[in-house]
């Protein structure tokens, strides 16, 4: 919600000022509201927003701060048509309108009946189902034409073992080979290749660290040894 101020004297006469957030009002440059009069303290008044409502609050300015011509000590709960002033500043509270997302939010949420009409996906889904299956009975009914046995027919036939699996069933052999064809001549695939896998650079610089490290301690070492020889054959 968006409070409002207009002003109704001096400079400030039709002057609107919106509030929709915790604003300092002073003559500081640095205020939420800056009022260049000189009566107007640095720091004159505040205003803050608690739960929508609007508060005023006196920061001990050199002039007051007054509401309905009182001045208050401390801070005041503003509402429509309040006179707030600083100093010699009059303003009109303005309470903002009610919103259109406030009134859907107050508005009572209608339940839908409990038999809802067919929506138009829902008969596209049953359109494409049945015209789905009926190519699976059009090839159904055409093996019955055609002298297909029955599936309890065709069982008729078969013996089944007391787990019911079938017995006495063909296992069918494999193609034979073509003639002419020579198995032996397949050759074999080939073997692989091992691909070298690149360097990356962290690898280069963690072998050059290693390289110096080395180097610097080999360094160390001869100077080492050439001190201890030094002093031996002092």
């Amino acid at each position: 919600m968006t409070w409002k101020l207009q002003g109704i004297t001096g400079e400030q006469t039709g002057r609107e000022i919106s509030i929709d957030r915790d604003m300092l009002i002073g003559r500081h440059q640095a205020a939420d509201i800056v009022l260049q009069q000189a009566e107007i303290s640095r720091k004159h008044a505040a205003f803050y927003l608690r739960d929508q409502a609007l508060w005023v609050q006196d920061l001990n300015s050199s002039n007051g701060t007054f509401v309905n011509d009182v001045k208050i000590e401390n801070e005041a709960l503003l509402k429509e048509g309040d006179i707030v002033q600083f100093a010699s500043l009059k303003f009109s509270v303005l309470q903002p309108a009610r919103t259109l997302d406030d009134a859907e939010e107050k508005a009572p949420v209608q339940t839908p009946p409990a038999e809802a009409a067919v929506q138009p996906s829902e008969a596209v889904a049953v359109s494409e189902t049945a015209q789905s299956a009926a190519p699976v009975t059009a090839a159904a009914q055409k093996m019955n034409d055609q002298g297909m046995p029955d599936l309890k027919e065709r069982h008729e036939g078969v013996q089944l073992s007391r787990d019911g699996m079938p017995q006495n069933v063909a296992v069918p052999k494999p193609a034979p080979i073509p003639e002419g064809v020579d198995i032996s001549a397949v050759k074999p695939d080939p073997a692989p290749i091992p691909v070298e896998q690149p360097v990356t650079q962290v690898e280069q610089e963690k072998e050059q660290q290693k390289n110096a490290s080395v180097g610097l301690m080999s360094v160390i070492v001869i100077i080492i040894l050439a001190v201890l020889a030094w002093l031996f054959f002092k």
